[in-house]
C-alpha cells in the first residue's frame, strides 16, 4: 500500500492506471485526497484525483528503485516485439513494399520515399510518363499512409474506364479492397451520405463532376487522401480575364477542401499554355497560383517542390540498364480495289453531305452528336467491309423504324419534329463531352453508345429528308455487301502477308509470335478472328476482347495469351488498352487507327511497359489513296523521322503534339475538304507543324520543367537504401516468429499447408471482438477479420503458387493485415505495463562480464498547433553501462536475448546483487534520456524542421510574390477608376470593385502568411522511455556458477575480451584486404548496426550496376568446431537472400596476427528458416560450412 503523502515526482507507481506502470510528474495536496499528473507507458499525459479509499491499490513499482525488472523476460520481449511491429514502418522504412506484391523500381521508390511521404500535408502531381507505374506508386503511398494510420479514408477518383483497374490492382497487388462506387450506393445507403458509409472508395470522374446532389454530399465528407488519375481531365482555362472552370476543375476545387492529402497523377499536366498550367496547380495552392497577371502566359512557374516528372527513356533498373526497350513503328500502305475505292468514295460523300448539313443545326447538341455518328460511320468505313456493311445495314434499319413511326400515328412519339430528335434516353446518356467519351466512359459502354449513335443520328429534319437518306442507305448497303460477298479484301490480304512473310514475326523454330492485333469494331474483330482462325488452321489459336467481354472473362483470356502456347494471336478492341498488361508480347499490328492520339499511345503501351525486355514492333495498315490515309501516312511519316531524331521521346507525347489543333479535326477537314489542292496543303502543313522538330523539342522542353532523371550516382544511393530496408525488414521472418508465438498465446493455431503456406481452421472469438473494437480506435486495416482463413503466408513469393495455374491464391500477413492488428493489439494490452516494470536477460552471445541496462526510447514531433497526428516519430534502442557509457543498441536487440531463468541460488544472488549496486539504483532512466536529448532529439528535429522550413520557405516567398502582384494590379486599377471619376459613368462601381479585390486579396495574404508561419513553428516532445532490461552477459553467468556469489571484478575478464576483439579485428581486415583485392569498393558498416558488417561493391560491369555483397565477417581461433549466429543475424540473412555471405577466419590462437590467419572462406546461403521465437542464436557446425565455402570472387 502507498500513502498519499508518499506520492511525489519521479517515483513509478502502480495503481494510477489499472495494468499499467506510470511515472509520476506533479502531485498538489487537495485535504484528504491529491491531483496526481503522470506519464503512461506510451508517453501519454493524464491526471486524476486520489482518495484515501485508492490507497490500498497503489503501490511502487519497487521500493526505492524506479525499475523493478520483476516482468517475465519471454512476456517482455513479446510484448517488445509487439510495440516494435505496431511501429512497424519506424524499424521497416519501406514497409509497404515488403508487404505488397509489387517489386518496385528505382523511380517508383524516390516517387514514393522521396518526394512524396516526407511532405506532410501532402500536395503532389505526379507526372511521370506513361507505362512508369503510376499506379504501383500511389498504391504503395495508400499502403505506406494505411499503415502508418494517416490514412484511414481514401478516396480515387478516375475516368470510368480505369476504375475497374484501379480496382483490380489495388486488391491484386497491395490487398487493398476498394468500393467502386456506383447508384446501387446512393439507393442503398443507411445514411444521408453514401460516401461516409465506405473508408476505401473509387469514384468514376464524371459520375461526380455532372451530379450537383451527389457534389453536396461529397462536400459534407472528410477524407485524409484523394487520388486523382488522369488529373489533366480536371481542366480550367482563361476568357480574357475571366476564368472558364469545367465542371471538372470545379471538383477538383472541392476535392481538395475535403481532403489533408491530395495527389493528381497525370502524364499531361501542362497543355502548352503556361496561364492554364498555373490553374491546374492552383488545385494544389489557389494562393499560389491563382490569378492572373500580366506576363502569365511567357514567364514559368517553379514547381519542382509540388510536381515529379520522369521520360521512360530515362528510366532504369537497379542495375543502371535502361527500363525499356526500344520500339519501332512502321507505316504498311495497301491499295483499295476498284469496288473498294467506289465504296469508300460514294460513303465518303454521304458523310461529308450530312456532316455539312450538321454543321449547320442550331442544335449544339444534336449537331456535336451526329457530327460523332458521321466520324464513327467513316471509320467504320476505313475498318473492313464487314463493318461498314454491318453498319449501313443497322442504319437503314434504324431510320426506316423511324420512317414507319412517322407514316403510323399509333407508333410516333409525341412532339412533332422531336421524331428526328434522338431518344432522349440515348441523349441523356451522353458524356459532357462527346468527343472525349472514349476516355469517360469505360469500354463496353462507350462501344455500344457509339454503335447506338452511328445506327441512329440523322440530320434530316423533314419526311422527304428521311426518306432519301434511307433510299441513299439502301444502295451503299449494296455495295457493301457485293465486296462482302466477294470475299476481295485488300486489307486483309495485306494482314495475311504481313503474318506469313515477316521475319520480326516468327521465333527462330518458324513458329508464330505472340502477336495483338487492334481493330475499333467489334464487326471488324469477329471478321478477322474468323480468317486469322483459318489462316493458321487452328480455332484456339485466336482470342478476343472487346467491351462487351466481361472483366472476369478479359482476365482469364488475357492470362490464357500469356501461358497458353497455342494462343498465338489477341485481336482486340480499345478494351484491350484499358488495364490489360501484355508485356509478354512485343508485336502489335494497328489493323485500325485511332482518331484519338492517346489510344494509340495507350496501345503501344500495353506491350512497350516495366517487363519487356524485347524490342517492340509496331505495324500500322493505311489504305492508300483515301483522305485521312494521306494524312495518316504524312503524319507516321514525320513520326518516325522525330523519333530519330528525339531517341523515341516522340511517341509518349503524341496526344500533346496534338494540343492546338487535334487530329480528330484534322481528319474531318480532310473528309470534307481533301479533294480541294489548296485546302490539302494547307492541311499537311498543319501535321507538319504538329510533327515539327522545334515544337516537339519545346513540349519536351516544358515537360521538363519539373523532370528527374535516374543518374547513376542516385541509382547508387537508392539500392543502398533498399538494401538496408531489405536486411532490416520485419517481412516475413520476425512477422512469421512473433505471429505465430503471439496467435498461440491467445488461443489460436495454424496448420502447414502447402510449402510456405498456413491454414487456420479457426479464429478464436477474443480476436474477431478485438478485431471489432479496433474500429472506434482508428483501424488502419480494410476488412474485418474472418473466422477461419484456408491459406495464409508471409513471404510474397508464396501468395500465388506459380507452378500450379487456377490454384487459389494466399492472403498475405503483415503489420497492417487485420488478424495481425488485432494480435499485436491484444499482446500489447498485456505486455505495456510489463515493458514499463522492466525485466531481467540474458545476452547468450556476450562473453564479458560487464552487465548494462537497456532502454526502449521514443520520440515524437507534432504540428505547433497540437493535434493528435504526429509529423514524425522515432524509437531507439540504448544501452548504459555501470561506468555510465551510453551506445545505440542497434534495431532490435531484444531478440537476440534469452528470458533470465535462473537455475541455482549463485544466479539468484548475482541478480539479486545486481539490482542492488548503487549504479542501478541510481535513476538511469535521466540519463537515458539525457542522451536522446542530446543526440536523438536534435538530429531528428532538425531533420524534420530543414525539410519542413524549405517547404514553407519556398511556398511563402511564392504566394506573396503572386498576390502582392494581384494586390498591385487591383490597386493600379483603382487609381485609374478614380482618375476617370468625372468623366466616366462606370468609374466609381470599377473603383469600388477593384477596392475591394485588394482587401479581398490582402486578407487572404495575411492569413495565408500566418497560416504558413505556424507550420514552421514544430515542436518536439520530450521523448518517452517505454521499456527497459537488465541485460547479464553470459560471460558473467559463467563467472558466478564457477565462483559462487562472490563478487566479481568487472575487469577480470578483460584479456579474453580484448583477444576476441583483436580476432575480430584481424577477420575484418582479412575479409576488406580480399575484397579490395578483387577491386570493389569497401565499406565498414559493422557501427550502423545494419544487419552485416561490410559492404562491397563491384565495379560496374558492360554499363550495368552490379548488386552489392553483403558480408558478415566471423573471425574464430583455429581449430574452433563451432560459429554462433544470433536470431537477428540468421533473419538479416535470409532477408538478403543471394546478396548475403557470411566469411569465415582462422586466427592462430597462440600467434594472433595477420601472418596466421586462415581466410577469408565465404559461404552463400547460410541459413535456411529462421529459428523458433526462445531461439535467440544458433550454433552452426563449422567443417559443414567450409565444406560449403568458397574463395572470394
Amino acid at each position: 500500500m502507498l500513502r498519499i503523502e508518499e506520492l511525489k515526482p519521479n517515483l513509478t507507481v502502480i495503481g494510477i492506471i489499472p495494468q499499467a506502470v506510470v511515472r509520476i510528474l506533479a502531485v498538489e495536496p487537495m485535504g484528504e485526497s491529491c491531483s496526481v499528473v503522470y506519464r503512461t507507458p506510451d508517453g501519454q499525459l493524464g491526471d486524476r484525483m486520489v482518495f484515501r479509499t485508492d490507497e490500498a491499490s497503489l503501490s511502487l513499482a519497487e521500493a526505492e528503485r524506479p525499475w523493478a525488472f520483476t516482468a517475465s523476460g519471454d512476456d517482455f520481449k513479446l510484448g517488445l516485439e509487439a510495440y516494435r511491429i505496431s511501429l512497424a514502418h519506424l524499424f521497416d522504412p519501406m514497409m509497404a513494399v515488403h508487404a505488397s506484391d509489387v517489386e518496385p523500381l528505382p523511380h517508383q521508390l524516390t516517387a514514393v520515399y522521396e518526394s512524396m511521404l516526407p511532405m506532410q500535408p501532402l500536395r503532389f502531381v505526379l507526372a511521370d510518363d506513361p507505362g512508369a507505374g503510376k499506379t504501383v506508386m500511389a498504391g504503395l503511398l495508400i499502403r505506406e499512409l494505411n499503415m502508418r494510420a494517416d490514412a484511414q479514408r481514401v478516396l480515387i477518383v478516375a475516368p470510368g474506364s480505369l476504375v475497374e483497374q484501379w480496382h483490380d490492382e489495388l486488391f491484386e497487388k497491395f490487398g487493398m479492397s476498394f468500393t467502386i462506387f456506383s447508384r446501387e450506393h446512393i439507393e442503398l445507403a443507411h445514411s444521408a451520405n453514401p460516401f461516409d458509409e465506405h473508408d476505401f472508395l473509387i469514384a468514376r470522374l464524371d459520375q461526380l463532376s455532372r451530379n450537383e446532389d451527389l457534389q453536396e454530399k461529397l462536400k459534407a465528407s472528410h477524407w485524409d487522401l484523394i487520388v486523382v488519375d488522369e488529373a489533366h481531365k480536371l481542366s480550367a482555362s482563361f476568357s480574357g480575364n475571366d476564368i472558364k472552370r469545367t465542371k471538372r476543375f470545379l471538383l477538383g476545387e472541392q476535392l481538395r477542401a475535403i481532403t489533408r492529402h491530395f495527389l493528381l497523377m497525370t502524364a499531361t499536366p501542362h497543355n502548352g499554355k503556361e496561364e492554364d498550367f498555373r490553374l491546374f496547380m492552383s488545385l494544389l495552392d489557389p494562393d499560389r497560383f491563382g490569378g492572373k497577371l500580366k506576363g502569365d502566359d511567357k514567364s514559368r512557374v517553379d514547381v519542382s517542390d509540388l510536381m515529379r516528372r520522369m521520360v521512360k527513356e530515362d528510366l532504369r533498373r537497379f542495375d543502371g540498364s535502361r527500363l525499356f526497350p526500344e520500339r519501332w513503328a512502321y507505316t504498311v500502305p495497301y491499295p483499295l480495289s476498284d469496288k473498294e475505292q467506289q465504296l469508300y468514295d460514294a460513303v465518303t460523300d454521304y458523310v461529308r453531305n450530312e456532316m455539312n448539313k450538321a454543321e449547320r443545326m442550331v442544335d449544339g447538341a444534336r449537331r456535336g452528336s451526329i457530327g460523332f455518328a458521321l466520324t464513327s460511320l467513316q471509320r467504320r468505313l476505313a475498318s473492313s467491309p464487314e463493318a461498314i456493311y454491318q453498319s449501313l445495314t443497322r442504319r437503314h434499319k434504324k431510320l426506316q423504324d423511324k420512317l414507319e413511326k412517322l407514316d403510323n400515328p399509333t407508333l410516333a412519339d409525341p412532339g412533332g419534329a422531336r421524331s428526328f430528335a434522338l431518344p432522349s434516353s440515348l441523349l441523356q446518356a451522353l458524356p459532357e463531352n462527346i468527343w472525349e467519351a472514349d476516355e469517360s466512359l469505360n469500354s463496353e459502354d462507350f462501344e455500344n453508345m457509339e454503335e447506338k449513335l452511328a445506327d441512329e443520328a440523322s440530320t434530316a429534319e423533314t419526311r422527304q429528308e428521311l426518306q432519301a437518306e434511307i433510299t441513299l442507305l439502301l444502295h451503299l448497303k449494296e455495295q457493301a455487301y457485293a465486296i462482302v460477298a466477294s470475299g476481295q479484301d485488300k486489307k486483309w490480304d495485306q494482314l495475311s502477308e504481313l503474318l506469313q512473310n515477316t521475319p520480326e514475326m516468327r521465333d527462330a523454330n518458324g513458329r508464330l509470335r505472340k502477336l495483338i492485333i487492334f481493330t475499333e469494331y467489334r464487326d471488324t474483330l469477329n471478321y478477322l478472328q474468323t480468317r486469322i482462325q483459318g489462316l493458321l488452321g487452328n480455332p484456339d489459336a485466336v482470342v478476343t476482347i472487346h467491351g462487351n467481354v466481361k472483366r472476369l472473362d478479359r482476365r482469364d483470356i488475357q492470362e490464357r495469351f500469356r501461358t497458353d502456347a497455342d494462343v498465338q494471336v489477341l485481336v482486340a478492341t480499345d478494351a484491350a488498352g484499358e488495364g490489360v498488361n501484355l508485356q509478354n508480347a512485343n508485336l502489335m499490328i494497328n489493323y485500325d487507327l485511332p482518331w484519338n492520339p492517346n489510344r494509340l499511345e495507350q496501345r503501344f503501351g500495353r506491350i512497350h511497359r516495366i517487363g519487356q525486355i524485347e524490342v517492340c514492333h509496331l505495324w500500322n495498315l493505311i489504305a492508300a489513296g483515301t483522305r485521312e490515309g494521306e494524312v495518316f501516312t504524312r503524319l507516321l511519316e514525320k513520326l518516325d523521322t522525330e523519333r530519330k531524331a528525339l531517341d523515341g521521346r516522340v511517341f509518349d507525347i503524341l496526344g500533346e503534339v496534338f494540343e492546338g489543333q487535334s487530329l480528330k479535326d484534322l481528319l474531318i477537314e480532310a473528309i470534307r475538304y481533301g479533294d480541294d489542292p489548296a485546302r490539302k496543303k494547307e492541311l499537311f502543313a498543319k501535321v507538319d507543324g504538329v510533327m515539327d522538330t522545334a515544337h516537339i523539342r519545346s513540349i519536351l522542353d516544358r515537360n521538363a520543367l519539373c523532370e528527374e532523371s535516374m543518374t547513376e550516382e542516385r541509382i547508387f544511393a537508392v539500392k543502398e537504401e533498399m538494401e538496408k530496408a531489405e536486411a532490416r525488414k520485419l517481412q516475413p521472418y520476425f512477422i512469421r516468429s512473433f505471429f505465430a508465438k503471439a496467435f498461440e498465446q491467445v488461443g489460436g493455431s495454424m496448420a502447414p499447408r502447402e510449402k510456405g503456406r498456413y491454414e487456420i481452421k479457426h479464429v478464436p472469438a477474443i480476436i474477431r471482438e478485438r478485431d471489432r473494437s479496433l474500429m472506434s480506435k482508428g483501424r488502419r486495416c480494410m476488412t474485418p477479420v474472418q473466422a477461419k482463413y484456408e491459406r495464409i503466408c508471409f513471404e510474397k513469393d508464396y501468395v500465388r503458387l506459380l507452378d500450379r495455374a487456377g490454384a487459389p491464391l494466399a492472403g498475405l500477413i503483415h503489420p497492417g493485415h487485420p488478424l495481425m492488428q488485432a494480435v499485436v493489439d491484444m499482446t500489447l494490452e498485456s505486455s505495456l505495463g510489463k515493458l514499463k516494470q522492466g525485466a531481467v536477460l540474458v545476452d547468450p552471445n556476450d562473453l564479458g562480464t560487464v552487465p548494462r541496462i537497456m532502454f526502449v526510447l521514443d520520440h515524437t514531433i507534432r504540428d505547433s498547433a497540437g493535434g493528435e497526428r504526429p509529423i514524425s516519430r522515432r524509437m531507439q534502442f540504448v544501452t548504459i553501462n555501470e561506468t555510465g557509457e551510453i551506445h545505440n543498441g542497434g534495431w532490435a536487440p531484444h531478440l537476440d536475448l534469452e528470458a533470465f531463468t535462473p537455475e541455482n541460488d549463485a544466479e539468484k544472488t548475482l541478480v539479486h546483487d545486481l539490482l542492488n549496486t548503487a549504479w542501478i539504483s541510481r535513476d538511469l532512466e535521466q540519463k537515458a534520456l539525457g542522451f536522446a536529448s542530446q543526440h536523438l532529439v536534435p538530429e531528428h528535429l532538425h531533420e524534420v524542421k530543414s525539410r519542413r522550413e524549405q517547404h514553407v520557405d519556398k511556398t511563402l516567398n511564392a504566394v506573396h510574390e503572386r498576390l502582392s502582384k494581384e494586390i498591385q494590379q487591383a490597386d493600379n486599377q483603382y487609381q485609374l477608376w478614380q482618375s476617370r471619376l468625372d468623366i466616366h459613368k462606370e468609374a466609381r462601381p470599377n473603383m469600388e470593385n477593384a477596392r475591394r479585390v485588394v482587401e479581398t486579396l490582402s486578407a487572404r495574404l495575411t492569413l495565408r502568411r500566418q497560416e504558413l508561419e505556424a507550420m514552421r513553428a514544430i515542436v518536439s516532445q520530450t521523448p518517452v522511455v517505454t521499456g527497459g532490461a537488465l541485460i547479464i552477459p553470459a560471460g558473467l553467468l559463467a563467472r558466478a556458477a564457477q565462483n559462487g556469489a562472490e563478487q566479481v571484478s568487472p575487469n577480470q575478464f578483460a584479456p579474453d575480451a580484448q583477444a576476441r576483439s583483436h580476432v575480430e579485428q584481424l577477420a575484418m581486415q582479412a575479409v576488406m584486404d580480399a575484397e579490395r583485392a578483387l577491386g570493389n569498393t569497401v565499406k565498414d558498416v559493422s557501427a550502423d548496426k545494419c544487419g552485416w558488417d561490410i559492404t562491397s561493391t563491384p565495379p560496374i560491369h558492360e554499363g550495368k550496376i552490379p548488386e552489392a555483397r553483403h558480408i558478415e565477417v566471423k573471425g574464430r581461433i583455429r581449430g574452433s568446431a563451432t560459429v554462433t549466429v544470433t536470431r537477428n543475424e540468421v533473419c538479416y540473412g535470409l532477408n538478403q537472400k543471394d546478396k548475403f555471405i557470411l566469411a569465415l577466419v582462422f586466427v592462430d590462437g597462440e600467434s594472433p596476427n595477420s601472418a596466421n590467419i586462415d581466410g577469408p572462406h565465404y559461404v552463400r546461403h547460410p541459413f535456411e528458416m529462421e529459428p523458433d521465437w526462445h531461439v535467440t542464436s544458433v550454433n552452426l557446425d563449422i567443417a559443414k560450412l567450409m565444406s560449403r565455402a568458397e574463395k572470394p570472387a
